[in-house]
């Protein structure tokens, strides 16, 4: 008899104690949340995260805190953020170039992108825009394959980093397109952009909320945007799919992971907080003001998102013959 108290006081203990069970998801969450970004404060994905923390922890009764870890073009913050526990207090930001063009591109990255995380959720997506410098010799996208094209070689683009976005995107674009430019890698968006207003780099492929002011300024020109339909603040300027590009009609994701295995009601219960908390038009105008559209979808959704992105990326680098610089 003492026996089979035991063993049933030991039963209840383990079923009590242990991670992912019902009885340990069902007071989530029940301490502060950590959202790790994998960049630096003040850039795109830090702004949307920054949107969604404090409405988010109100929403969840527990504070959301936003936890900036940058360095090599996200992949040492995804990196943190694979390793977690999966309990759902530890979330990170996904962004592209974490979880599709850096791991294409760079054997040295130490997590699967697709099988070490947990989709919840795809916040919002940014169109990208290819840029020129106003000296650049064409005014629209026609010119500008007809002035690259008979030029091979002799004209370079900026990006953020070899294996960002940026990098990438371009060469899916010069691979679509014959084109021959040559890569200038920056240690970030942000210097590449200013080299390129500055004339040093004639040309950048870019996130249209960073690029925007200065094209609206006229010290940059844009010449085709990445995005479903033409953006409202450059309406004379095509997307990929209306040139014949659809393949490089691609925007920029942000959204929410977890670690390998986060229980499934507590990812249904982030992904609906969220959805609720993209619901307020104070939340969504922030997040559209950085030229962002909101989109909110499932965790399936997501995941599939994902998983397509990086195999297009991971044809890109095959096909370009593309390797860490």
């Amino acid at each position: 008899m003492t026996r089979r108290i035991w063993i049933a006081a030991a039963a209840v203990a383990v079923f009590t104690l242990a991670p992912g069970t019902g009885a340990a998801q069902s007071d989530y969450p029940n301490r502060p949340i950590k959202l790790l970004v994998p960049f630096a404060a003040g850039g795109t994905t830090d702004i949307i995260a920054r949107a969604i923390a404090e409405p988010l922890g109100r929403e969840l009764g527990q504070s959301v805190v936003v936890d900036n870890r940058g360095g090599g073009g996200g992949v040492i913050g995804a990196t943190e953020a694979a390793r977690a526990e999966p309990d759902g207090y530890n979330l990170s930001v996904a962004t592209v170039s974490t979880t599709a063009s850096n791991p294409a591109i760079n054997p040295n990255v130490s997590y699967d992108p697709i099988e070490d995380f947990t989709p919840i959720i795809n916040i919002a997506a940014t169109p990208n825009v290819v840029v020129v410098h106003p000296s650049f010799p064409a005014q629209n996208y026609a010119e500008f394959i007809r002035e690259v094209q008979a030029k091979p070689g002799q004209y370079s683009y900026a990006s953020s980093g070899t294996g960002g976005i940026g990098h990438l995107q371009t060469e899916l674009f010069k691979s679509l397109a014959d084109l021959d430019m040559q890569h200038i890698p920056y240690r970030g968006a942000g210097p590449g952009l200013n080299d390129t207003v500055a004339g040093q780099v004639p040309i950048m492929f870019d996130n249209l909320p960073s690029a925007l002011p200065f094209i609206t300024s006229g010290r940059l020109r844009a010449i085709v945007v990445a995005a479903p339909a033409r953006v409202a603040p450059l309406p004379d300027v095509p997307t990929f799919a209306e040139v014949g590009l659809e393949p490089a009609n691609r925007m920029a994701y942000y959204g929410i992971l977890g670690p390998k295995g986060v229980p499934d009601a507590i990812v249904q219960r982030l992904n609906a907080a969220v959805k609720k908390v993209l619901e307020d038009p104070a939340v969504r105008q922030r997040i559209e003001g950085t030229g962002s559209i909101v989109v909110a979808n499932s965790p399936e959704e997501f995941a599939e998102q994902i998983r397509q992105e990086y195999a297009v990326y991971k044809d890109v680098v095959q096909r370009q013959q593309l390797k860490l610089e």
